[in-house]
């Protein structure tokens, strides 16, 4: 999970896809390939909500080697604990999911752990210094996919693009439509769920035009 630093005159930032929030793996699995089939993915994340260990293990074992085998990163949503057991590439962790001493602990020195810091600069430094992979700002629009606790402008983003070297991204209610002013910002990467999976022409098309808006960025 890398950005892609400007290479061959792209933008820095690179698409972050969120699963649905419900999700039956094998129907998905069809809907994914398409997708990361068609463009650059930096990473998959797995977040299913109130479900149990075992309904995130099928899931884990349906997608993950979809995602790998196309050089994108797998990270589990909110469980070191699962992430290490499965042999994910990373987790990401919110503030109340434990500490990210406790997460880098679970699933050690080589995996990715990021970290939500919602709109607050003290918590992106606390996580960073810490030594997390990323750190992720939001929410910067509604989002249907859950209920934000915070809003974060984009002076947050142009701010930590200017000073930090840690990579950020950006979540929270994040489509076609809107993504421009932040790829323009500095994110480093884009936290997309429903503007990808529900886009109008489907999926696979919301990661093309994803990309061309990222490649079109100064």
């Amino acid at each position: 999970m890398e950005s892609r630093h400007g290479e061959g005159g792209l933008s820095d930032c690179r698409l972050y896809l969120i699963t649905p929030p419900k999700l039956e793996p094998r129907a998905f699995s069809e809907v994914l390939k398409r997708a990361l089939d068609a463009g650059d993915v930096a990473c998959l994340q797995l977040r299913l909500k109130d479900v149990s260990d075992d309904e995130i293990a099928r899931a884990t074992e349906a997608l993950m080697p979809l995602a790998q085998a196309r050089d994108v990163a797998f990270i589990l949503n909110d469980r070191p604990d699962l992430a290490a057991k499965l042999d994910c590439d990373g987790v990401h962790i919110g503030q109340e999911d434990g500490s990210y001493a406790d997460a880098r602990a679970a699933v050690g020195k080589n995996a990715i752990v990021g970290v939500t810091c919602h709109n607050s600069r003290d918590l992106a430094f606390e996580a960073g210094e810490a030594g997390a992979d990323y750190v992720a700002f939001g929410a910067f629009f509604p989002t249907e996919t859950k209920d934000a606790k915070t809003q974060a402008d984009i002076e947050l983003l142009q701010w930590w693009a200017e000073t930090m070297t840690v990579p950020c991204v950006a979540i929270g209610g994040i489509a076609v439509e809107n993504a421009k002013p932040l790829i323009e910002a500095g994110a480093d990467f884009l936290a997309v769920s429903s503007g990808v999976w529900n886009y109008k022409d489907g999926a696979a098309a919301a990661v093309k035009a994803f990309n061309a808006l990222m490649q079109g960025a100064p």
